[in-house]
């Protein structure tokens, strides 16, 4: 055999290589859906703004599992006085990453305007903190 057939036939070998771990990575020929979970949250400060009406933040600081885990979405909603906040996190599938913890940060705005003078607690993915509003917090 030549030696241009040689190499032709070893570029062809190789393409068809690169194709299939492509194929492999990727699953059946298509993206397969993101692996969605929730943030790991290990603590909570809230800041009070020093305004009127108060505004209130809550920041949020946590680990994502590994390198490819990235924040999906912050829902936030008020039940009583229970504020319930949820980080969902999305992964790629079938794809490889680091597996050291990722910390993050996100500052949340809560949603405080208008609320009657009491004691609020913040929930966010398992982890609480409260805070005390002394006066109605409407202007």
């Amino acid at each position: 055999m030549s030696r241009l057939k040689r190499y032709s036939l070893l570029v062809a070998t190789m393409g068809l290589l690169v194709a299939g771990a492509a194929a492999c990575a990727t699953g059946s020929g298509g993206e397969e859906p993101p692996i969605p979970g929730t943030a790991q949250v290990d603590s909570i400060d809230l800041l009070m703004l020093e305004s009127f009406p108060v505004q209130i933040t809550a920041l949020v600081r946590g680990n994502l599992p590994d390198g490819c885990t990235t924040i999906d979405q912050i829902a936030q909603e008020r039940q009583g006085n229970t504020f319930k906040v949820t980080i969902t996190t999305r992964r790629p599938a079938g794809k490889m990453c680091t597996e050291a913890l990722a910390p993050f940060e996100e500052t949340i705005a809560l949603a405080v305007n208008g609320l009657p003078a009491g004691t609020y607690t913040v929930e966010v993915n398992g982890t609480t903190r409260s805070f005390t509003l002394d006066v109605d917090n409407e202007l």
